[in-house]
């Protein structure tokens, strides 16, 4: 345990470590290219990480269902987990924008890096200018051929927690009229939120059936619901039982339970 604590401590370090050096040493480059060229920064650095994550802490990552993803613009509605979620796919979306706080947009360099590439900052203290700041972003976004990038429930949710969807994509698939792409992941097993413990394994994302224009927003939102929770409940029982699998947390613990009792009484009930 003593290894995996100083792995985990290594690559916290490395990661802002890493982090600040490319950001200053990229910087030139970064501003004075296009917006589309110099996403090569940000897709550079979240290679970066990943590579440091698999060689100082043995976590490494597969993606299945790429082929799923639509051409042009659509809505990406990954579940929400971990840290390791808002960055490990940027290499693999051609031009997305994310939704993120607008606190972010104040970090020193970070802040500006947030703003060359075009970002949709909201205020979460002001529901109506937030969505006011999401509807006129998104629109813009997609006028340009962009990938949008929300987070259903909103925020970090521990594996195996009760879901907590918000209507937010929703409102999104039903005012923009484009595909969205649920994302199913277990990261959070292997880089647990409000945790500095990193662990060694595979992390499995899958892109799930995109959900086409033209469902009413109640059909949607439990078909989005649905896809996104039975592909993480699936998972969830395919770790369970192997000997390497990182740490559950409680819910994970309790959701796998259930699952576990569900499929029983099915059997027993045919």
């Amino acid at each position: 345990m003593s290894l995996l604590v100083l792995r985990s401590f290594l690559f916290n370090f490395l990661f802002y470590a890493v982090t600040l050096i490319e950001m200053i040493v990229f910087s030139p480059f970064f501003f004075l290219a296009p917006r589309r060229r110099a996403w090569f920064v940000p897709k550079f650095w979240a290679r970066t990480h990943l590579w440091l994550m698999k060689v100082v802490v043995g976590t490494d990552h597969v993606v299945i269902g790429k082929e799923k993803l639509p051409e042009g613009s659509y809505i990406l509605a990954p579940k929400h987990q971990s840290a390791w979620d808002t960055f490990a796919c940027l290499p693999w979306w051609p031009d997305p924008v994310l939704i993120l706080k607008r606190e972010l947009m104040w970090v020193p360099l970070f802040g500006w890096y947030v703003a060359k590439m075009d970002m949709i900052p909201i205020d979460r203290g002001n529901r109506f200018k937030a969505i006011e700041s999401v509807n006129r972003g998104a629109l813009r976004a997609v006028a340009q051929g962009r990938q949008i990038m929300i987070y259903p429930e909103g925020t970090r949710r521990p594996p195996g927690a009760d879901p907590k969807y918000k209507m937010g994509v929703a409102n999104l698939y039903e005012r923009l009229n484009v595909p969205v792409v649920p994302i199913a992941h277990n990261a959070g097993l292997f880089w647990p939120r409000r945790s500095f413990m990193r662990y060694p394994g595979m992390i499995k994302v899958e892109v799930l059936d995109p959900i086409m224009p033209g469902l009413d927003r109640e059909t949607f939102h439990k078909t989005l619901v649905e896809r996104i929770e039975a592909a993480c409940d699936r998972q969830l029982l395919e770790l369970a039982d192997d000997p390497n699998a990182p740490p559950f947390p409680q819910t994970a613990k309790k959701r796998v339970a259930e699952l576990k009792a569900e499929a029983v009484s099915r059997t027993g009930a045919v």
